[in-house]
């Protein structure tokens, strides 16, 4: 297996990497939304901020096969200056820790597949138990369909506290030229990349991942809030000495929500954008969509 397979798996599997000659092992940013109204008779402003860390460690079994593992811990809080009811989270400030691992194995010289197993620990850091886990995994086939092409498709599966929750994944690995390229695991992330040159390149980059947390304080009563936002950005990223990288991020939230419900509030299943049986009542109140912004520090070695 090339160093250069290793690479399409990291990209496959992460949550980014740089363009088509680095892998990214290590990615720690700090996120924040511009103030935004609420939907409601609430007189001050909803402000997002976020945290997001991201290891990678893949392991090579041998010329086919790769053990495939990653860690990453998400933190968001929303703050305002309301006297809400006492059985809602305000500010809410919930954390994510996702872990994904599992195999990737070449079948041959075009033909490649990746499961993983992918619990995660969504919670508030109270009275943490077995209801703040939750089960999921990743099922990708990929085919190398020319030179500079790869496409693949494949489900993600996670267990919300709401109930199933099933994304339909076309993963992409394109070299379009020598300065444009697109990679990403999409409806989940993605980049249009236009390379300026080695140090420096620019784009459009594309986030929405829908996750739940558990709430484990006794006031909540085992309520979870559920986080939905769709993130399209402009980025810009430099490499800064060595191995490296500041990338910095400017866009614009779509469909943004902190909803919190009881905690046997449940649905069928849920899709992309579509809730089969969801006769759900949210007990809080969301904030309209806004802009948003980012600064990422990157550690990124250099595939030959």
């Amino acid at each position: 297996m090339t160093n250069k397979t290793l690479y399409i798996l990291i990209f496959c599997v992460g949550f980014g990497s740089y363009a088509q000659e680095r892998l990214d092992l290590f990615t720690l940013s700090g996120s924040y939304g511009f103030p935004s109204s609420y939907d409601s008779v609430y007189q001050s402003k909803a402000t997002e901020s976020g945290v997001m860390a991201n290891l990678v460690a893949p392991v090579k079994l041998s010329e086919k096969l790769v053990w495939y593992n990653s860690l990453n811990y998400l933190y968001w809080q929303v703050y305002n200056d309301e006297n809400l009811s006492e059985e809602l989270q305000n500010p809410i400030r919930v954390h994510g820790f996702i872990l994904r691992t599992g195999i990737y194995y070449e079948l041959d010289d075009e033909r490649s597949f990746q499961i993983l197993f992918a619990p995660r620990l969504m919670t508030d850091f109270f009275n943490i138990e077995a209801n703040h886990f939750q089960w999921g995994g990743i099922a990708v086939y990929d085919k190398q369909y020319h030179e500079g092409l790869k496409i693949g498709f494949g489900l993600l599966f996670n267990q919300e506290f709401y109930g199933p929750n099933f994304v339909p994944l076309v993963n992409v690995d394109w070299k379009i030229n020598q300065k444009w390229s697109l990679a990403g695991m999409f409806p989940v992330y993605g980049k249009l990349t236009y390379k300026f040159n080695e140090r420096f390149d620019a784009g459009w980059s594309h986030f929405g991942l829908v996750t739940t947390y558990r709430l484990g304080d006794d006031a909540y009563q085992g309520d979870y809030i559920e986080r939905r936002s769709i993130d399209e950005s402009f980025y810009a990223r430099v490499q800064l000495l060595g191995n490296f990288f500041l990338e910095g991020r400017v866009g614009y939230a779509f469909g943004r929500s902190y909803k919190q419900y009881d905690a046997d509030q449940k649905m069928d299943f849920s899709l992309p954008l579509i809730e089969i049986g969801d006769d759900r009542t949210a007990k809080s109140i969301s904030f309209e969509d806004g802009i948003i912004g980012s600064l990422r520090v990157v550690y990124s070695i250099e595939i030959n």
